[in-house]
């Protein structure tokens, strides 16, 4: 469906922006049942719902002749949970109506409120602003809301989580009565039921989650990783895509902190952005992103809301999303207009099951991969580095200068290996991860060690059935035993047990650390038993044998049900 049945104006500043057709969102709130009334819209992130809330309301804000009248007070408030998604907004409608003679003020906290008192004073036929800043310029009387025809709720059920209900409340009990409400919210929770039930009349719901662009544009991938190795693979995903822009997720503002820190004494350029960072530093922050300064943003989920870079090619979940809503938020930050993007899940081996049906009930196709290797960076490297020195270039007359002097001191080989070693020198160097360290279970049980031709085998109660995996079970045995990889010998999981073997020299020390460091919450390391075995695990499988399973009326429960383990 084209654009051409809207207002000439509208339709000539979409087609200027390279708009061809609607998205579904868009085609959905213009269809003749959402005419005029209040919509409660569920649409994803990056599908259009800014264009399309701007193109609803333009019968409450046009005239006949297509252009705005001339007023004082605001006919469209537009409510958005934080300032950068407020500022994209107003971007947005200054485009859109600019033809139309639009005046669009913005009032959001950082910036300053005078101005916008002064602004709102000239008049404005849109206000656009975050709930707080709006409430103090409405109680300081600077915003007069009595001839609104139409309100927007922008990520209503974020701006409830970050607790502006009475905020929002405020300000529509102050509009008109007569008003029409558009409420755009990705999740329906009980909150937005009753905050839609009180100020919304007959309202149509339009749902476009997972048409159109769905997740065409985004590559899902979920790697497994040891939870030691989460930050190692983060590294390795960043050098082995060199994204223009990439966005790290973590859950908290402290672990945004901390793996912030670990990147910058790594040699990234990033940022992060979080609730303890200041107006002023995220500022500063997305400006470097903007001029790329910085090429890696790690934040946690409210404070990326708004945030709009089309260069943001990857986005990696570092701490998984807690739904799939929240997953394809997140993942909606890149593979926007039409530009493909890259979405990766770190999951910890014992969680794999959770992500699993996450993706199923989000009907996405992610590919299971390993962690990118040094290997297969180093490789990445090399063809990046070829490309960029074979693309066609402008030399001028000092460039050419240089070059004669090195040619005359130096061989060409000699200059083209140094200017490749200077490349890979900029670059943070690829981390080894658990996994790449060491083989699965079968591989370990073969290879031939020096110093393990005496050994003592323990057992632990946890097996195939709690997802145990040679790949975090090593880094738990070497935190509870405080032994080295190199100290354990074969590995060997049956289903509801994993023997394992320790030199007989490191055996009783072992013995003695997994005794202390016993005990804790019943889903931590410390609930999982560690014993000593009477000879080999070939040894005990004989002896259960000659014995036979309990007669069935005597049939012992186990004293201990192993949960799934958690590792930290």
């Amino acid at each position: 469906m084209p654009f051409s049945h809207l207002p000439p104006l509208l339709a000539e500043a979409l087609s200027a922006r390279g708009y061809s057709a609607p998205t579904p969102v868009q085609a959905a709130v213009l269809e003749n049942d959402a005419d005029g009334r209040d919509l409660i819209v569920s649409a994803q992130t990056g599908s259009g719902k800014t264009v399309a809330f701007g193109l609803a309301m333009a019968p409450q804000l046009l005239e006949e002749s297509g252009a705005l009248p001339f007023i004082r007070e605001p006919l469209a408030l537009v409510i958005a949970p934080t300032r950068e998604l407020a500022l994209q907004v107003s971007r947005e409608l200054i485009w859109l109506y600019g033809k139309a003679g639009a005046r669009i003020a913005t009032c959001v906290g950082g910036m300053d409120a005078s101005k916008e008192r002064r602004s709102l004073s000239q008049g404005a036929h849109v206000v656009v602003g975050t709930p707080g800043r709006l409430r103090d310029h409405l109680e300081r009387g600077a915003l007069d809301l009595s001839q609104l025809r139409v309100a927007v709720l922008d990520e209503a059920d974020e701006m409830l989580d970050m607790g502006f209900r009475e905020d929002l409340e405020e300000i529509l009990d102050a509009t008109p009565e007569g008003r029409r409400t558009l409420l755009f919210s990705a999740t329906m929770p009980k909150p937005i039921v009753a905050l839609a039930k009180r100020y919304q009349k007959d309202a149509l719901r339009i749902s476009t989650v997972g048409e159109d662009r769905g997740h065409g544009d985004i590559a899902y991938q979920a790697v497994t990783v040891a939870p030691a190795d989460i930050e190692n693979a983060v590294v390795n995903l960043l050098r082995f895509h060199e994204a223009e822009s990439a966005m790290l997720f973590c859950a908290t503002r402290d672990n945004v902190r901390r793996l912030h820190a670990s990147l910058i004494e790594r040699g990234f350029a990033a940022v992060a952005l979080s609730g303890e960072h200041s107006q002023s530093e995220r500022n500063h922050a997305m400006q470097a992103l903007r001029d790329r300064r910085a090429r890696v943003c790690v934040a946690t989920d409210v404070a990326a809301r708004g945030i709009d870079l089309p260069t943001l090619s990857l986005v990696i979940h570092v701490e998984l999303p807690r739904d799939a809503e929240t997953l394809q938020h997140r993942s909606g930050r890149t593979g926007r207009a039409g530009k493909k993007g890259t979405a990766v899940l770190l999951v910890p081996y014992q969680r794999r099951k959770r992500v699993d049906m996450m993706l199923r009930g989000a009907k996405i196709a992610a590919e299971w991969i390993q962690p990118p290797t040094p290997e297969d960076i180093r490789r990445n490297d090399r063809t990046r580095l070829l490309e960029a020195l074979l693309e066609p270039a402008e030399y001028d007359d000092e460039d050419r200068e240089v070059a004669q002097k090195l040619l005359a001191e130096r061989s060409p080989e000699d200059i083209a290996a140094a200017l490749v070693r200077a490349h890979r020198a900029r670059m943070p160097a690829p981390e080894e991860l658990a996994d790449q360290q060491v083989g699965g279970d079968q591989e370990r049980q073969k290879e031939h060690r020096q110093g393990f031709e005496d050994t003592v085998w323990f057992r632990m109660d946890i097996g195939r059935r709690h997802n145990a995996d040679p790949r975090w079970l090593l880094p738990l045995l070497c935190r509870r035993g405080h032994i080295t990889r190199n100290e354990i010998g074969a590995i060997r999981i049956a289903p509801n047990e994993t023997a394992f073997e320790i030199p007989r020299a490191a055996a009783r020390r072992f013995a003695e650390a997994v005794k202390r460091t016993a005990g804790g919450d019943p889903d931590g390391e410390g609930a999982i038993q560690i014993e000593a075995m009477n000879g080999t695990p070939r040894d005990a499988a004989k002896q259960n044998r000659r014995e036979g399973p309990p007669p069935a009326r005597h049939k012992a429960k186990p004293a201990y049900k192993a949960k799934p383990h958690r590792p930290r």
